[in-house]
């Protein structure tokens, strides 16, 4: 496609939903997997974030997994998919499947360390089984998500605690936490889910959370909330802000299994704590509550450490983004950032995006 001195003409960074859906678009408008994009992601297999979940996590349990654009020619849906095996299995099969009978040609594991203009676009420098590895491109398309950027806030006393503290991603199984006083830290649905794992299991679990919960009456994510969520993430990277998170934009659905733990008590949400001691936390009335382990199921923030050169943050906290491009950089493209973070809108933005490079692309004579 091109004659210009660059290995590739655009490299996807990430082959989550956001990574694949962008793939799957511009391999529709004639760009050639492998040569004319290159997919690079640094897990050791298919299944982007989803890999890396705990193993009791079910398909049904979290946010809904949308199908990815043109899985149906598979006879897959994750609508139909067993709801018995671990989400993360059911995940990285379907996506392995997937790259294979699009022939994607997905490059892993390959962690992309940095990312520098050029004079002719951009040297993307990864590390692979070979050592660091460098692509040349035109084009970026930045789709690693947020899994590795867990976000844990500060509070006092947080360093001297002598108990464990995890985050989400270090969540691995609820027996490590069998007769422990466990302390569950966050409003979304992966605290929720720590708590039902927990039920039984630990000695104590206290709930705690910097805002109240809002149950929504649905069992699923409505149009409406949907909506709403993109609308303030749009908002937010058209102005350079810090993303808020989409629990808070959203609320939880009320599926039956969360109905049924509330009406026996389990998920009732204690204000935040002032304070952490050694051996537990301090609430702002002056109860005190012991604690084996504080999981931190506090969020994400975007992963954007290896564009840090391209400077692309603004003073705001965030990175100006519309439509998917973003302002600093017209060559550097964000999928699955923003309101088109996997679970509200990555497989509508992959379209959008896959057309957007494609134009771009035309302006510099491909």
């Amino acid at each position: 496609m091109t004659d210009r001195p660059t290995d590739t003409s655009v490299v996807i960074i990430g082959a989550g939903q956001a990574g694949l859906s962008v793939a799957y678009y511009l391999r529709k408008l004639g760009l050639d997997p492998g040569n004319d994009f290159v997919l690079l992601d640094r897990g050791p297999g298919a299944g982007g974030a989803w890999q890396f979940r705990w193993e009791a996590l079910r398909l049904g349990y979290a946010h809904r997994v949308n199908d990815l654009p043109g899985m149906d020619e598979l006879g897959l849906s994750f609508d139909t998919a067993d709801r018995t095996a671990p989400a993360r299995d059911v995940v990285a099969d379907y996506y392995a499947q997937y790259e294979r009978h699009f022939d994607l040609k997905v490059v892993r594991p390959a962690d992309v360390t940095r990312v520098r203009a050029t004079l002719d676009g951009f040297e993307v420098t990864f590390d692979d089984a070979y050592g660091d590895q460098t692509f040349s491109t035109q084009v970026v398309v930045n789709a690693t998500g947020t899994w590795g950027a867990p976000f844990i806030p500060w509070y006092p006393g947080r360093d001297d605690f002598r108990g464990r503290q995890l985050n989400t991603t270090e969540y691995r199984d609820a027996e490590e936490f069998r007769d422990q006083d466990v302390v569950v830290v966050g409003g979304g649905t992966s605290a929720i889910g720590f708590l039902l794992e927990l039920e039984n299991v630990a000695r104590s679990i206290t709930w705690v959370t910097r805002r109240p919960i809002e149950f929504l009456e649905e069992q699923e994510l409505n149009i409406e909330g949907g909506t709403r969520a993109v609308t303030l993430q749009d908002a937010a990277a058209r102005e350079g802000r810090a993303l808020p998170s989409i629990v808070s934009t959203t609320g939880v659905p009320r599926t039956r299994r969360i109905q049924a733990a509330i009406d026996r008590g389990l998920l009732s949400e204690r204000p935040m704590f002032t304070r952490i001691e050694p051996d537990g936390v301090v609430f702002a009335d002056g109860s005190a509550q012991h604690a084996d382990a504080i999981i931190w199921a506090t969020g994400f923030r975007p992963e954007l450490r290896h564009l840090a050169s391209l400077k692309l943050r603004e003073q705001a906290g965030g990175v100006t983004v519309a439509g998917g491009a973003a302002y600093r950089n017209a060559g550097v493209f964000f999928a699955g950032y923003g309101p088109t973070a996997s679970t509200i809108g990555a497989n509508r933005a992959g379209r959008t995006i896959a057309r957007q490079v494609v134009s771009y692309l035309s302006t510099l004579g491909y």
